[in-house]
Order: C-alpha cells, then structure tokens, then sequence
C-alpha cells in the first residue's frame, strides 16, 4: 500500500514559551533571547516566543516585553515571532511589540477549561472573541490551539465530537488555522487521527497542526498518523523541554530534533540544519542543568564525542 506524504512540514518550535513556562527557576532574557536566536540560525521559521498573560500566574513569562525588545533589532522577516494571549488585557500588552501571529486557546475538555482558566469552554471562546477580532484589524494573524483533544486528567478520553465544535466556534470568531493539541500525550495514532478529522469538518488540513507531548511515548507515532491525513505543521520543542503546568504528569512536548530526524528520514523537507538544531537545544539543556530531552540530540552527541 503506497501512502502519499507532504513534501515539506512547517516545523513551529515552542520551547521559548510552552518548554521554559514549566521550568522552577525564572530563565533570565538573555538565555531566552539566545535560545530563540540559535532555533532560527538553525532554520526555524515559526516560534512561539513568549505569552502575554499574568506573571501572577505564569511569572516565566513576565519578562515578555523585555524579550521582544531585545529581539527587536535582529528580527528576521522571514520568520513568524508568535505569541500567546488569554485575554484582551494581554492582547493590548503584546500589540505593543508587533508579534507576527496570537495564540488563543480553548479545550476540549469542560473541566480542563475549567480548572486551567477558571471559565466554561462558551465563557473561554466569549473572551477571546474580541482578542481575535482586534488582531486581526492589525493584521495580525490568529491561530486557536484546541488543548486535551484525546484525553483530558479530569474526564478521560474526549470525545471527537468536542474538538469538532471547539475548532468550529474558534473557526467563527476569526481563528485562521487551529492547533490539535494532545496536552497530557495519552494520545494514540487512530485517536488522533480521530481527533484530527473531526476538526477537518470546519476548517482545511492546510490551516491545521498538530502538538502531541510524549508522556507516553507515542509522539512521533502521531505525528506520523497526522502527516498521513495531510497536516504539515507540528508544534515541537527543542530538547523535549516543557510539559503543562495545569496537566499533572505531563511530560515535555515532542523534541524537535526527534521530529525533524524522522521528517528528514522520509524525504520530507523542512529547511531546517539538525546539527545547528542539536547545539540550541544542548545548550539550553546544559543551561538548565538537565539531560537533553531528545532521543536524536543524544546519539548525534555521543557521535560528535566519539
């Protein structure tokens, strides 16, 4: 059986935001500015950079003025600096700083939404309405990441049919492509599939992607079930760094590097220089003073040791 495949991914990497929101210490600006600096010398084309919600609750994130700033005078316009929002407040703060795309965000899940925004998933499209619709009258673009598409702590497995009307209600209020996130990486391939199809039914496969953590280790398993409906962007973090702070037990999302290997391995492009990719991620793994998250970065530096 022949299976036809993209020719090329769109690699998103999302560790300046979702991988270093979960780290104990507060990672200083220059770290976080050097970071983004060493993805996009190694060929990253779409970064989430930083989020724009309250250092009260996500005080990683408080310096996101500060990195955008710094970030400024090399900014490549090539590349597309994105940013998350949860409200119209962190939306008035991040506009400020010219973010090429806002992330919004809804769940799947009622009780995720609840417990991880404090608001019913109706209430957390409401909110966002506005945020949405103000970005785009700046031409900013709008991207709606959809969390526990598969399997929610609280609820169990999802049914398809919650991530069809998330994406559908995210699709109205202006959401130009829609992020399948499998948040907790309970996920398995015909589940995400499942996911990823029941999205389909409002919006194109070339305005979604894929973001499945690797909890259990089916990541790139699922990667692969989403490469074979068509989907061509994947949000990735280098070194595997991060996880979600509100999904216990989730571990980090997918490693870049184990991705791109895999995509370079099936003749897909992705403009991207693994061995560039290795070094950003080992050094901010040293940094953080812990063992590189990626199964590929660690056999290349055994490699380059040897």
């Amino acid at each position: 059986m022949s299976q036809s495949y993209p020719n090329d991914v769109l690699i998103v990497d999302v560790s300046p935001r979702d991988g270093l929101q979960n780290e104990s210490e507060t990672v200083p600006t220059a770290v976080k500015q050097a970071l983004i600096e060493d993805l996009i010398a190694a060929g990253i084309k779409k970064l989430e950079a930083t989020s724009f919600v309250s250092p009260k609750w996500v005080p990683q994130m408080g310096d996101n003025g500060e990195l955008l700033t710094a970030l400024a005078p090399t900014r490549q316009a090539d590349v597309c600096y994105s940013v998350l929002v949860p409200n119209m407040r962190g939306f008035e703060n991040a506009v400020a700083y010219r973010p090429d795309e806002i992330v919004i965000f809804g769940s799947a899940s009622e009780t995720f939404s609840q417990k991880n925004i404090n608001c019913s998933i109706d209430e957390s499209i409401e909110r966002f309405a506005p945020v949405a619709a103000a970005a785009k009258a700046q031409g900013i673009k709008v991207r709606g990441v959809i969390s526990c598409t598969v399997g929610c702590p609280y609820e169990g497995e999802i049914d398809p049919s919650q991530v069809a009307y998330v994406t559908k209600r995210l699709v109205d209020i202006g959401a130009e492509c829609i992020g399948i996130a499998d948040t907790i990486g309970v996920g398995t391939p015909i589940k995400v599939q499942r996911a990823l199809q029941a999205a389909l039914h409002h919006i194109d496969v070339g305005a979604l992607s894929g973001h499945f953590h690797d909890t259990y280790g089916q990541a790139l398993s699922n990667t692969l079930a989403a490469l074979q409906l068509g989907v061509r962007e994947f949000d990735t973090s280098v070194a595997g760094l991060g996880g979600c702070p509100y999904a216990k037990g989730a571990t980090g999302n997918v490693a870049t590097e184990d991705v791109v290997y895999m995509l370079h391995g099936m003749g897909i492009s992705t403009g991207i220089d693994l061995d560039k990719l290795v070094s950003a991620g080992e050094r901010i793994s040293n940094y953080l003073e812990r063992s590189n998250g990626s199964s590929v970065a660690r056999a290349l530096i055994n490699q380059r040791l040897d």
